[in-house]
């Protein structure tokens, strides 16, 4: 995708490296504000990697990533980069909402609870535009009626789409989703797809790390399949999904669709 003025997320040349394994070998990714940009591949092929390195919860170890215009993780100073403080990096992070394949929720809180922590602590609203604000996004992920429960009295659907109101709670102007509904059973993952395909059809920024390709066929704005810590193949989902150029992507698919 190329540069624009409406790119919210630029990753550019990034690499990681764990140990004497290179798990980003110079990936180069831009989202431009209201698309949904969808993450393919097969098990170890950095995608979840490259999720975190965008919320900075990975160091980058060569390249560079903005959001919003704002370089994450790093201050230039005198030609160099330097990593910020947790604080500062704990700041940043406020613009970046993420949900994980396993839910984190606090499990001596209610999901109303869960919800208004991070706004209390972190924004300080008062706490009654916190509960407010909560009752309306546990409403708008179909859990008005589930407010007072314990996430241990939830089903792992329900606990998904606690996490991602609690996400929301911050206001982030882009969600990162890795694989959010791999750890769920069969019959729940339906409930979860379908508060991000309205988060979507809201215009939220979105980069989506799934193997669910019905959705991805359905909402991506563009796809890019990744194998082995590189960019294989990126384009719409009709190009990689119907019509894929490379011999790798073509033979990922054929044994996942």
């Amino acid at each position: 995708m190329a540069d624009d003025d409406d790119a919210l997320i630029r990753v550019r040349a990034v690499r990681k490296r764990f140990g004497s394994r290179e798990v980003l070998k110079g990936i180069d990714l831009t989202v431009r504000r209201g698309e949904v940009a969808v993450l393919l591949g097969p098990s170890g092929s950095g995608k979840s990697t490259l999720l975190r390195c965008i919320n900075h919860l990975e160091t980058v170890d060569g390249g560079r990533i903005e959001v919003g215009g704002h370089l994450v993780g790093y201050s230039p100073k005198k030609g160099k980069l330097y990593e910020m403080t947790p604080r500062q990096v704990a700041d940043q992070r406020r613009t970046i909402g993420m949900v994980f394949q396993r839910f984190n929720l606090f499990p001596h809180m209610t999901a109303l609870d869960n919800i208004t922590a991070a706004p209390l602590a972190v924004l300080r609203q008062p706490k009654r535009d916190a509960r407010a604000r909560a009752m309306q996004l546990l409403d708008r992920v179909g859990l008005a009626d589930w407010a007072g429960h314990y996430p241990a009295q939830l089903s792992g659907g329900q606990q998904q789409r606690v996490a991602i109101a609690r996400a929301l709670a911050m206001d982030p102007e882009v969600m990162l989703f890795d694989e959010p509904t791999s750890a769920l059973d069969p019959e729940l993952v339906g409930e979860v797809l379908a508060v991000m395909r309205e988060l979507a059809r809201s215009g939220m920024t979105m980069v989506v790390v799934t193997h669910e390709m019905n959705f991805a066929a359905e909402v991506a704005d563009q796809i890019t399949f990744m194998d082995d810590g590189a960019v294989v193949e990126r384009g719409t989902p009709d190009e990689v999904l119907t019509r894929p150029r490379n011999a790798r992507t073509r033979e990922f698919l054929q044994r996942v669709l």
